[in-house]
């Protein structure tokens, strides 16, 4: 799988709303989560990724941990069944699968066309302005307590056609994030032990180019 099924995680950080509050609607929601995630800088996570159906009608469940620092570094490193690496320096984005040999390496959108899920997690993008808002049923599988709110993207992608932010209903702390893609296959990110404002630096982003690899940039040069 390639940097795009991380349509890849939103949200980080809880948003504490009091058992009293008044439920919010679905874009009050998320214009209530874009707000508590301009305050975070960073963060951290252990994930599990689930990719299911698609055109091979195919399960692959993968293991791994993410790093996030604001604006526009990222680290996805796979561990298990599978090691892989999707790293972004804020400038580009290196992809490594070392059974393939190659790292694909393609530069960071602006910001104002950066509405990829991968990248608003990085501080790119913004959930209001990129994306409508509306409600969503749970998944199979959800964790209890969760609710779900449902983004339409407002300008087409091409690796996603919506996403479904799974949150705490106490503190909309992010649980995870499920994209179904134009071939009907729905793609799972769950988080747990996720921390925020951990003090990440820009070493935690320096991607370390393999001996022997293939590199393959954005107009294609090797």
């Amino acid at each position: 799988m390639t940097i795009r099924l991380f349509a890849s995680a939103l949200l980080a950080a809880a948003l504490f709303v009091p058992a009293s509050a008044a439920p919010l609607s679905p874009t009050e929601l998320a214009a209530a989560l874009q707000k508590k995630y301009d305050g975070v800088r960073d963060f951290s996570a252990d994930f599990v990724h689930t990719y299911r159906g698609g055109v091979l009608r195919r399960e692959i469940s993968e293991k791994g941990r993410v790093l996030v620092r604001k604006p526009g570094k990222f680290r996805w490193d796979y561990t298990t069944p599978e090691v892989k690496q999707f790293v972004s320096d804020g400038m580009k984005v290196y992809s490594y699968v070392p059974q393939d040999k190659q790292v694909v390496v393609t530069t960071v959108p602006p910001d104002d066309t950066a509405s990829t899920p991968a990248l608003f997690l990085a501080g790119k993008g913004n959930l209001t302005r990129d994306f409508s808002a509306t409600a969503a049923e749970l998944p199979a599988g959800a964790p209890a307590g969760s609710t779900a709110l449902k983004l339409v993207p407002k300008t087409p992608q091409p690796d996603y056609e919506a996403l479904v932010i799974l949150v705490d209903q106490a503190t909309l702390a992010l649980r995870g994030l499920v994209t179904t893609d134009a071939q009907g296959g729905t793609s799972t990110l769950m988080f747990v032990n996720m921390k925020d404002n951990v003090g990440l630096t820009d070493k935690d982003f320096t991607f370390k180019m393999p001996r022997g690899v293939d590199v393959i940039t954005d107009d294609g040069r090797r």
